[in-house]
């Protein structure tokens, strides 16, 4: 998968990391092939890739399911995790500055997970999602631990006016003493969305505060909508 590898380096980096300090989130441009896309949806019916599924509307997350992938992670969704992750870290090592926060997270991803799996936090987080019809994600944030890495991707394997309408990525910050502000992001196949886990950095009058995020998916008006979703610290 170095070819992946290449791909993510490719990227600017630079105005990634402007996009996610102003905004808490950045999109790509397509990294991942059709060929690919279709390859991920592939594997979502076989029950074996993967430790778990959940039906969101038993558990009123909203209405659709997801499953999360068993180890070994299939080497497409091991090498986003692995190849996507130093870049980032060290913007998240820069968020714990600027928060004021002394820990600061490895540099590779072995380590991070090592960290995980000291605090009981030793399942695999990576997972896919299904949304047919009036499906939708309610507003929420990835939490599966006392280790908790800040930022996230999502990878958009569906084709957005062809497999599927609506569906919009919701992103909604809540600022102190102020409505929250929300974002709709239109996606196309095989791009990526990187956002914030909980809370990014903000300056304010009174210097940094930490602005809580939470993120979903608006309702599908018609057809088939799948993404991978991409959480580097593992659950408990």
């Amino acid at each position: 998968m170095t070819d992946i590898g290449a791909r993510l380096a490719a990227l600017d980096w630079s105005s990634i990391e402007r996009s996610i300090w102003a905004y808490g989130y950045a999109k790509t441009p397509p990294v991942l092939t059709p060929a690919e896309c279709a390859e991920l949806i592939a594997l979502y019916d076989d029950d074996g890739r993967f430790r778990s599924r959940i039906d969101m509307a038993r558990y009123r997350f909203g209405i659709g399911e997801y499953k999360y992938f068993a180890a070994p992670l299939p080497p497409l969704v091991e090498a986003l995790r692995e190849r996507a992750y130093p870049p980032l870290a060290a913007i998240a090592n820069q968020w714990q500055a600027a928060l004021g926060v002394p820990d600061v997270f490895p540099t590779d991803l072995a380590a991070l997970l090592q960290r995980c799996h000291k605090r009981g936090q030793t399942k695999p987080t990576p997972l896919l999602l299904r949304y047919e019809t009036n499906g939708y994600n309610c507003l929420h944030q990835d939490i599966y631990g006392d280790v908790v890495f800040p930022l996230q991707l999502t990878c958009f394997l569906s084709r957005r006016a062809v497999d599927y309408d609506g569906g919009e990525f919701l992103l909604v910050e809540q600022r102190p003493r102020a409505q929250s502000r929300g974002e709709a992001i239109a996606t196309e196949q095989g791009e990526i969305v990187i956002f914030t886990t909980r809370y990014r950095p903000v300056e304010g009058t009174r210097g940094v505060y930490r602005a809580a995020m939470r993120h979903g998916v608006s309702r599908i008006t018609r057809g088939l909508r799948y993404t991978l979703g991409i959480i580097f610290h593992d659950a408990k």
